[in-house]
């Protein structure tokens, strides 16, 4: 036994060597055109998937625990609403989603009364309003990982994905195909804030993707790899009520194409307010799933491939991505169609759903710092059934997209690589996409939000151009305010930078950390602040060099057209202490990093691991502090 153990680990351990790779560089395809509008169609039988995988698979069957050393990967890489009730209390902000009434899990929610925080492995429900009587009610400990919750009326619905290791022990024999990661999404009625009460607990095998809530309904995407244990397809679970059922392959979407890592894809609806009715499931057999973009009614899921395999040697061109649409209304789901497009999508605000049309922006080649780059850009405008109706092709070529937002007929890119291109485009013909204007600064802007019909707030980095190179150093944080009005000549009519190279914000990679109201004037953004000690640098500072940590918190904005960005203040959750420890050139706490921020009323709330505090939105002064984790 004790052999097979290792030999099973060994193999485990390679297959995560391979895994690492494999979630770098899209999924191979052998050359065989395009996939055009071929419909995905279902296995027959168990027999046709198990044929299909021995027939279509790149990689060999392998026997071991199921996920214990391998996962599927999990990319992930606007407007503030989401589906809860108005409240007693006054206005409040809610988590930035892209989509009205899509609501998106977050790692802080709020219904205007309550502050529900995830924290480590517990889950912190505050008293938060009014602020003189803030206080922690109640915790709920978990043993896994924590991945995102909801708040819709009195039900909190929580995401928790564990491992092997959690729920078996590394100890246990004999080895079965019971060992998987397993993904638990349970929903507890707050009522009583003070006890909440777990009403219902439904789990799948495989690892936590996505998920959105669109009325009482949530959706989560759930990823497990499709592989072999005992020569015999290894089908995800889904455990409700105290039943298990296996997916049946018969209910199995896939489509016929050679792929190197499969995994079953599987999406279960869930009513959250009705703990009677049985969850939805629909599973498909996809290649890696990359992103997600969902509006009211669909699920769009996308996955890249190439169409030439040549070992692992990424072609210089030839990327493709796959994108499936999932219809979804009250808890049903239907597969609807597929399509693709050329080159790899960055995340879900490269696409949009508008008027009965899909758009999607992409990047195809490399990028490179020296010599010469392939990278170029491209939007695609596609119907209902994913056929592209019009294209807009070939845009910056040598540069890659970092950041998208389409609003309307509208749509904004920003693509880098030694100045920042902001295209504004044309989208009102869905046959004919056209380049409105462009304007062309230093810096870039990772995240785009609208701040009006004809102004775009946008948060990156400066930049310093190179030297004998066609590449450009990144700086501090840059916050732009964007005039669009004039689409021929779009103007950055005002800008804030922070700090010095190596300054860093959460908003630059999770949109959730962005605050902004424009009724209030209002937005605030989490930063950790880098500075260059000029001593170090006798005579010119390079544009190369780091600073060192000095602040971290939440810097607090007033925004205007008619005045621009103005600091109003600065919120840090360190202490004396942890400010020498932010300081140290080898360590970090990150606990008090400021991570979220929302308002209730007039009040403030800035969140890390381990601290909330409010503060008085009119003058910053502080009202309360309180600790999460004692």
């Amino acid at each position: 036994m004790k052999k097979i153990v290792l030999f099973s680990l060994f193999l485990g351990l390679l297959l995560v060597a391979v895994g690492v790779i494999g979630s770098i560089v899209p999924s191979y395809f052998e050359e065989s055109g395009t996939l055009g509008n071929v419909q995905l169609r279902k296995f027959s039988s168990y027999d046709e998937l198990k044929g299909f995988l021995n027939r279509s698979s790149r990689i060999g069957p392998y026997y071991g625990y199921d996920g214990f050393f391998v996962s599927p990967l999990a990319f992930s890489g606007m407007r503030t609403e989401s589906n809860n009730p108005a409240p007693t209390a006054p206005g409040y902000s809610k988590t930035n989603i892209q989509i009205e009434g899509v609501d998106e899990a977050d790692i802080v929610k709020t219904d205007g009364e309550y502050i529900y925080i995830m924290s480590e492995k517990n889950i912190t429900i505050l008293k938060a309003y009014p602020a003189d009587e803030a206080k922690i009610l109640s915790k709920i400990k978990f043993n896994g990982t924590l991945k995102g919750v909801f708040i819709s009326d009195d039900r909190l619905v929580v995401f928790e994905e564990t491992s092997p290791y959690e729920i078996y022990g590394i100890d246990r024999e004999p080895i079965s195909d019971s060992y998987t990661w397993r993904t638990f999404i349970k929903v507890y009625n707050v009522v009583d804030r003070g006890n909440p009460d777990l009403s219902r607990n439904v789990s799948l095998d495989g690892n936590y993707f996505n998920s959105r809530m669109i009325g009482d309904y949530v959706y989560a995407v759930i990823n497990h790899p499709a592989y072999y244990f005992e020569d015999e397809v290894k089908l995800p679970k889904i455990y409700s009520d105290g039943s298990v059922e296996e997916i049946s392959p018969l209910d199995i979407y896939y489509s016929n194409v050679t792929d190197y890592n499969y995994s079953f894809t599987t999406i279960v609806a869930i009513n959250v307010q009705k703990d009677a009715q049985k969850p939805t499931v629909q599973p498909f057999l996809f290649g890696t799933t990359s992103n997600m973009y969902v509006s009211p009614n669909n699920i769009y899921i996308t996955h890249p491939y190439t169409t030439r395999a040549e070992r692992m040697e990424i072609p210089q061109a030839l990327e493709k991505t796959v994108i499936h649409r999932i219809r979804v209304e009250n808890g049903q789901i239907k597969y609807r169609a597929s399509g693709e497009v050329s080159g790899y999508v960055l995340n879900q605000f490269s696409m949009d759903e508008y008027n009965g049309h899909f758009r999607i922006a992409t990047t195809t080649g490399q990028i490179w710092g020296l010599g010469e780059s392939t990278s170029k850009n491209h939007v695609f405008i596609m119907d209902s059934n994913l056929e592209i109706t019009g294209r807009l092709e070939d845009l910056a070529p040598g540069e890659r997209i970092y950041s998208a937002r389409f609003m309307g007929d509208r749509g904004y890119l920003v693509t880098f690589k030694k100045i920042d291109p902001l295209f504004v485009l044309d989208l009102s013909d869905a046959s004919n996409p056209q380049v409105l204007g462009q304007l062309k600064i230093t810096g870039y802007s990772d995240y785009l939000h609208p701040y009006d019909e004809t102004h775009i707030i946008g948060i990156g980095k400066e930049t310093v151009e190179g030297e004998g190179g066609d590449f450009a150093w990144y700086q501090g944080i840059k916050i732009s305010l964007f005039d669009v009005s004039d689409v021929e000549s779009p103007k950055e009519v005002a800008k804030y930078e922070i700090g010095d190279r190596g300054t860093d914000s959460p908003v630059l990679r999770d949109h959730k950390a962005f605050l902004f109201d424009k009724s209030k004037n209002l937005l605030v953004i989490p930063v950790t602040v880098a500075q260059i000690n000029p001593a170090e640098y006798p005579g010119e500072i390079p544009p190369y060099a780091y600073g060192d940590f000095v602040w971290d918190g939440a810097y607090v904005f007033q925004i205007s057209l008619e005045k621009g960005l103005e600091l109003q203040g600065r919120i840090t959750h360190l202490d004396n202490g942890a400010e020498q420890l932010l300081k140290s050139e080898f360590y970090y706490d990150f606990q008090y990093s400021v991570k979220r921020s929302l308002y209730i009323d007039n009040v403030l709330y800035t969140i890390s691991d381990h601290k909330i505090k409010l503060n008085s939105l009119t003058d910053l002064g502080e009202i309360n502090e309180l600790n999460i984790n004692e």
